[in-house]
This record gives structure tokens, sequence and C-alpha cells, in this order.
């Protein structure tokens, strides 16, 4: 028997609908609050810092271009590209037949000049005895000793063009001024060099282990720079190493990149963490200008602005229990990937990364 339709039972449907629809709503709002990304409130250290890329580059005087100061053949070159020296080692040698032969002149010159002085000495002696005993003049006395001065004179310029000659046989041999690795042979075995008005180039050597590193910092940035700042920088042949420095100088003199000036902050090189560099590697450098340690941060896609305010979307217990309200804070450092929060939020929160779904804001 079919049950007759009442306005009892037409207000029951109404009602069981309402509910079902209510009950579906907020399945769907919290589904849709729980799909949005949220963060939570921590504490972190936050550093202010400039990015700049850069070069790894030899200290003034770690590269040193060795050249001769004579002119000659090469007769023997001791190294070749690569090579690990040490200050004092033999690099190479020229042929040095010219130079004996000017070393051994130069003795006979002094042998000369010393036996010249020896019989103007006993002139001179000869002659004093000969001029107490009034049998000379003083005239010729006079004559005697002027004999001897210029004798002791040339003695002493012969001695000087020998000492001359010996240094210039010791160019010959061709030594490492500093300790190093060598970078380039630019002259070979059996060429002739002329130092005439230039040194040639024999090897060029680089210290290794006396590197830093030249950050081109932006003209809007150099400003902020000091020395002794704090400094971290990757090469690109090591990306996961993060290597250690501190800003040593400022380079005065600004050098123009496509159009662009920057200034170099030479950064001295702390910790190398074992890594090998090499000149002219290229570096990205971040140098830190102060730090701030252990304050409140949150993402900054968190962070919303609204006529000069900021907030952020504060979703307090599960997003199943109500809607994401709004949160005035006030910030203070900002990084590249966070925001000091100085009021506004507890450590602990949690907040929403992105915009919260349409219709579902608390009041």
């Amino acid at each position: 028997m079919t049950r007759p339709f009442t306005l009892h039972t037409a207000l029951a449907s109404l009602a069981w609908l309402s509910l079902a629809a209510l009950a579906g709503c907020s399945r769907s709002h919290g589904d849709a609050v729980a799909d949005t990304e949220t963060a939570t409130v921590t504490r972190r250290d936050l550093s202010d810092s400039v990015l700049a890329t850069g070069i790894v580059r030899p200290k003034v005087g770690a590269e040193v271009r060795v050249g001769s100061r004579v002119s000659g053949i090469v007769e023997r070159l001791h190294v070749n590209i690569g090579d690990r020296v040490e200050q004092g080692d033999l690099l190479a040698e020229l042929d040095a037949s010219g130079l004996d032969a000017r070393l051994r002149q130069a003795a006979a010159a002094r042998e000369n000049t010393a036996a010249a002085l020896g019989l103007a000495r006993r002139d001179e002696s000869r002659a004093r005895r000969l001029f107490a005993d009034r049998l000379i003049p003083e005239q010729e006395l006079d004559r005697a000793e002027a004999t001897r001065k210029l004798a002791e004179a040339s003695l002493e310029e012969a001695t000087a063009g020998l000492e001359a000659a010996r240094v210039e046989r010791s160019y010959s041999t061709i030594r490492a001024p500093i300790s190093g690795v060598v970078a380039s042979v630019s002259t070979q075995e059996g060429e002739t060099v002329a130092a005439s008005f230039a040194a040639p180039t024999f090897v060029t050597i680089i210290d290794l282990d006396r590197l830093e590193v030249w950050a081109y910092v932006d003209e809007t940035d150099i400003g902020r720079i000091g020395v002794g700042q704090r400094a971290t920088f990757t090469v690109d042949t090591y990306p996961d190493a993060e290597l250690a420095g501190t800003v040593s100088a400022i380079q005065p003199a600004a050098e123009i990149r496509d159009n662009v000036v920057n200034y170099i902050a030479r950064i001295e090189i702390d910790d190398d963490l074992g890594c090998t560099l090499r000149p002219e590697m290229t570096t990205t450098v971040q140098v830190r200008l102060a730090t701030r340690e252990r304050v409140l941060t949150v993402p900054n896609a968190a962070v919303r602005r609204e006529r000069g305010r900021k907030f952020v979307y504060l979703v307090e217990g599960p997003v199943e229990d109500g809607p994401p309200r709004r949160r005035a804070i006030e910030t203070g450092w900002r990084t590249t990937t966070h925001t000091e929060i100085t009021a506004g939020l507890e450590e602990g929160q949690r907040i929403l990364l992105g915009d919260p779904p349409h219709g579902s804001l608390g009041p």
C-alpha cells in the first residue's frame, strides 16, 4: 500500500537534502584547503648578502714571467709545462762561451792592475827613503804617491769589472725565482734570445697556493662591501663545495663589462676544502654583509600585501576544522627565500604559501 504524500514528508525530505549539501560543501572546502601547500613559522639565521660573479686570479707576485738578462743561444731547457719547481731550481742554460771569455779578460785585467799597484807602492817606498836622505826633490815623491793612488783606483775598477763579468756569467743559468707550477714555456732549445731592450720570457711560473678571487660587484652594491667581510664562493668544477674567504681589498678603478660598471672586490681564500683551484676559473660569490640569528621566518611566498600592509593566511588547527584567516604581520629582513617576522606570528604556526581557495576565507 502506497503511503500518502504529506506536508510533513516534504519538509523532512527538504531538510535531508540541505544537510547533504552542507556536508558536501564542507568536504569540498576541506579538500581544497588541504590541497594548498602550507609552511610552518620557524626560527633560522638570516644573512643579508651581495651576489656577484668573479674569477680566480694569482696574487701579486704569485705569477712570474722568467726571462733572460743576457743575449745568447738557449743551450738547455730543463722544464716543461706542468712541472713543479722550487725556488732556485735550474730552468734553462744559455751558451756561455762569450761570457766565459769576458770573465777571463776581466780577471786578467785585474791581475795586471794588481801588479802595477805593487810596483807603484815599491816606487813610493823607495822615493820616501831617497827624499829622507835628501837625494831627490819633493816633486819626485809627490809623483810617486800619485802613481800609487792611480794604481789603487785602477785596481778597484778592475775588481768591479771582474765582479760584473761574474754576475753576467751567472745570468746564463736561469733559476726559478719562486716555487710553483710551470704554466707556459715560450722559448725552446737552440733559439737565440736578444736581451737588448727587454728581457725575453722563457717560462711563466704560477704559485697555485697563492690565489685569490676577484669578484665583480655592481656599482649599486659596492657601497655595502667592506674589507673584512666574510664571503663564500663556488666554482663550476666543484659545484657542491662552498669555499670560504674574506674581502681583503676593493680596487678603486671601475671595470666596465657589457656596459655595466663593476668594481673588483678581492677576496682572500681562507679555506679551499682541498679543492685544486686554478687561475681564470669562474666563480659565483656571495659576500655576507650581516647575520641575524634565530629569528622567526616564513617563506617569501607566504607574505601578501594589500594597501601598504602585509599579512599572511593563518591555518589554525586541521584544515578541515575551519578556513584560513588573515593575520596582519610586521616584517624585518628579507632574503631571496625567507622573510623575518617581527610581530603577528608565533613559532610553530602554520600558514598558506599560496592564495586560499575561492570562498574559503574565514571571518
